[in-house]
C-alpha cells in the first residue's frame, strides 16, 4: 500500500496539450476574439511606427526609409523650452485629478450602498451615471455656456458667494484652468467609475454585516471595518492602473478647453505633440515626444504595481 501511494504521488501530471486546451474552451476563445482583434490592430499595429522617433521622416520615402537620427528628437525635446512647462502642466493636472478624482467613486459607492430603499437606489445610480454619457464636446460646450463671465449662470453663482472676484474669467485665467478641468471631470465621471466599487460591495458577506450589528457597530464603523477593506483590492487595482495612465491627461478635453488665455498652463504633451507633430508636420519629434510620454507612464505603472506587491501582496500579476 505504502508502495503504491508513493508511486501516486510521484507520478507527474499530465500536461494538457495547447490544441486540446483551445478544442476544449473553444467558445470563450471566440467569446474574446474581438477583443483580441482590436488589441493587436489599435495597440500593437501602431507600435510599428515607433521607429518614426528615431528617424528622419521623409515623405517621398515612407516611415521606414529615412535616414536614422537615434536619439536626436528626444534630445531635442529635452532642451526644447517647452519641456518643463508641458511636463509641468501635465502632472499638475494629472496629480489633481487623481487625488480629488480617485476617492470620489468610493464614497459615491459607499453612499449608495447604504440606501436601504431599492427604487430610490436604481434612481440615484441612474442620475450619477448620466453624465458619464455626455460627449466630451457637449460638456466643454456647457462649461463655455454656465461658466461665461457676462452670462454663465453657474459663474454668476460663484461670484456672488464671494468665492471669486467679480471680474474673474473661470475659462480663461489660468489659476482657474485645474479646478474647473477637474471638478468637471468629477462631475462626469465619478458615477460611472463607481459601479465596480458597487459591485465589489454587493459580494460582501451579509453574516459580516450581522456580526457588527450583534457587536454594537454603527453605520460607520460596518463602513470602515467591513466594507473598505472588502473593496480595499479592487482600490488597488484600480489604483495601479490609473498610475500607468498619470501622464494620459485628456487630449480632447484640454484641447477643446485651450485658448490663448489660458495655454500656459493648458499646454499638455498630448496636445504639444499635435501641435507640434500634426500642425507643424513634425512627425519624427511628436512620436518621439509621445514615446516618451509612454515610457514615463510605464514606468509609473511598474513602481506602483511593485510598492504594492511588497506594501499590501496586492499587484496587477
Amino acid at each position: 500500500m505504502k508502495q503504491a501511494k508513493t508511486a501516486a504521488v510521484a507520478m507527474p501530471k499530465k500536461k494538457i496539450r495547447p490544441l486540446r486546451a483551445f478544442a476544449r474552451d473553444w467558445q470563450l476563445w471566440v467569446m474574446i476574439l474581438p477583443a483580441i482583434v482590436y488589441i493587436a490592430i489599435f495597440c500593437y499595429g501602431p507600435m510599428y511606427g515607433l521607429q518614426l522617433a528615431f528617424r528622419d521622416y521623409d515623405f517621398s520615402k515612407g516611415i521606414t526609409g529615412g535616414d536614422w537620427a537615434g536619439f536626436k528628437y528626444f534630445i531635442q525635446y529635452f532642451e526644447s523650452p517647452m519641456f518643463w512647462p508641458t511636463i509641468r502642466n501635465t502632472f499638475t493636472i494629472a496629480f489633481f485629478s487623481l487625488i480629488c478624482g480617485f476617492p470620489i467613486p468610493i464614497i459615491l459607492a459607499l453612499a449608495i450602498n447604504s440606501i436601504k430603499n431599492q427604487a430610490w437606489k436604481r434612481t440615484v445610480q441612474t442620475v450619477v451615471y448620466l453624465p458619464y454619457f455626455i460627449s466630451t464636446v457637449v460638456l466643454v460646450a456647457m462649461l463655455q455656456i454656465l461658466l461665461s463671465p457676462s452670462t454663465g449662470l453657474f459663474a454668476r453663482l460663484i461670484v456672488a458667494t464671494g468665492i471669486i472676484p467679480a471680474d474673474a474669467n473661470l475659462l480663461g485665467d489660468p489659476w482657474a484652468f485645474v479646478p474647473v478641468y477637474v471638478v468637471s471631470g468629477i462631475w462626469q465621471s465619478a458615477g460611472w467609475n463607481s459601479i465596480i466599487f458597487i459591485a465589489a460591495l454587493a459580494g460582501v458577506d451579509g453574516q459580516l454585516y450581522d456580526a457588527c450589528k450583534v457587536d454594537g457597530a454603527n453605520r460607520w464603523q460596518q463602513m470602515w471595518h467591513v466594507e473598505l477593506p472588502a473593496i480595499l483590492p479592487t482600490i488597488i487595482i484600480l489604483l495601479i492602473m490609473n498610475m500607468g495612465g498619470i501622464l494620459n491627461v485628456g487630449f480632447e478635453k484640454t484641447f477643446l478647453m485651450q485658448n490663448a488665455l489660458n495655454k500656459g498652463v493648458s499646454e499638455v504633451i498630448t496636445t504639444y505633440v499635435y501641435n507640434v507633430g500634426l500642425k507643424s508636420t513634425q512627425f519624427s519629434f511628436g512620436s518621439a515626444v509621445g514615446l516618451f510620454n509612454t515610457i514615463v507612464n510605464f514606468t509609473f505603472l511598474v513602481l506602483a504595481n511593485q510598492i504594492s506587491k511588497r506594501a499590501a501582496n496586492i499587484s496587477l500579476m
